[in-house]
Parts: structure tokens; sequence; C-alpha cells
């Protein structure tokens, strides 16, 4: 058994390196969902009917189809098009999309969990639409909605996975070639395992952090009982 572990020792940089580009792909994939994201609830509150219809039509398109089949359309079906992306972009711009859609959905709740009276009290006072919007309806909304988005980003990190079907070296993929090559399923995969439970954590510490300085009271991450991921709640007031 200590043989074992030692033959996958020496597999130690290639980990390091799938954990370092699951990260980059996992912070990357989520900017990019939550400005598609931020866009297509802005469109579907929009006055502007074609602009509801677009951001619906997306949102149901990405939510009613599996993630695997969308990532395998941007990697293999865009080229068709005339559009060649690499594994990691395709990657990105898939994971990016997806989760997207399933943001839109959230920011659209938060944007319309403000009191409507606020809004009409600030028209009242002059303010434009872009000044409610940052001063009254973002920051409110923000708050509402942050635990959620924290666990969208978990979700997101574990669903980087799926990017091995497409021969993207993040942890996933990385242990499957290294399985390939010494047959060390269990101790391979307890890797991998581990290596997921560590960056989930980290990630919701920081988020935790981040939110203890954003927001106050702060928001404290709890594990959830059930599906996996983190929830939060507001810290109680000494």
């Amino acid at each position: 058994m200590s043989y074992e572990w030692l033959t996958l020792w020496a597999y130690v940089p290639d980990f390091l390196r799938a954990g370092w580009l699951t990260l980059q792909v996992t912070v990357l994939s989520f900017v990019l969902a939550v400005v598609l994201g931020l866009l297509a609830a802005l469109s579907s509150v929009s006055p502007v009917a074609l602009f509801r219809h677009i951001a619906r039509g997306y949102v149901e398109i990405i939510r009613n189809t599996p993630v695997l089949l969308q990532i395998f359309i941007v990697f293999f079906g865009l080229p068709s098009a005339g559009i060649s992306l690499d594994a990691y972009w395709a990657g990105v711009i898939a994971l990016g999309l997806n989760v997207g859609a399933y943001l839109s959905e959230v920011f659209r709740a938060g944007i319309q969990s403000v009191p409507r009276g606020q809004l009409e009290a600030a028209g009242i006072l002059g303010l434009e639409r872009g000044q409610i919007f940052t001063t009254i309806v973002l920051p409110q909304a923000a708050r509402a909605v942050y635990p959620t988005i924290v666990n969208y980003l978990i979700q997101l990190l574990l669903g980087t996975s799926l990017l091995s079907a497409i021969a993207l070296p993040e942890l996933t993929g990385t242990a499957t070639v290294i399985n390939s090559r010494t047959l060390l399923y269990i101790q391979t995969f307890a890797v991998t395992l581990v290596a997921y439970l560590v960056l989930s954590n980290v990630l919701s510490w920081l988020a935790g952090q981040l939110g203890a300085r954003i927001f106050h009271p702060p928001l404290v991450i709890r594990p959830r009982a059930r599906f996996g991921g983190f929830s939060m709640r507001r810290a109680n007031r000494a």
C-alpha cells in the first residue's frame, strides 16, 4: 500500500496544476455567468417586450437542456460555424452560459424583492433610473441573493469536472489520465475528492469573509444538510 501511495506522490505536480486550472475556469466562468445573469435579469423586467422574450428564451433553453450537451455544442458545434475554441475557453463559455441562466432568475427575484414604494419615492425625489438602480435596488438585491450566488459558485466549481469530457486537464480529467497510467483508481480518486473538498471549503470561506466585510450584520456560511454546497445566514448581533 505504501508503494502505491509513493507511486502516486510523483503525480502531485499534476494535481496541483489541475487544481489551479480548475480554479481559473471556475472564476472566469463565474464572472461570465454574473454578467450574463445580470443582463438577462434586467432584460426580463424591461418594459421592452423583445428584451423580455430574449431573456426568457435564453433561460428556458439553458435550464431545460443537459449541461454536458451544452458543453459539446460549444466545443464541437461552434467549429462548424467557423468559431474554433480550445477546451479551456469552450469550457469557460459553456459553464458561464449555463450558470448565467440560473443566476438571472436569482437576480430577477432579488430585484423584485425591493419594495416598490422605495422606487416610487426615489422617483418623486428626482433620482434617475440609473441612480435608483445603483443606490437603492442593487444594494438590497445583492444582500438578498448573495448566499444563493455563493452556492452557485460552489456548484460551478464541482461542475468543472464535466469538462473532462472534452479533454480539459482539470482535476477529474487529470485523475482519469493518472488512472490510466497507474491503475490506482481508489487512491487517485481519493486524492481528487479531497482536492474538491479543499477548494470548495476555501471558496466558501473566502465568500464568507467577503460577505462579512460587505454586509452588516455579516453573513456566515453554514454547510447544507442536503444536495451539497453551502448556505449562509446573517450573524446575530452581539
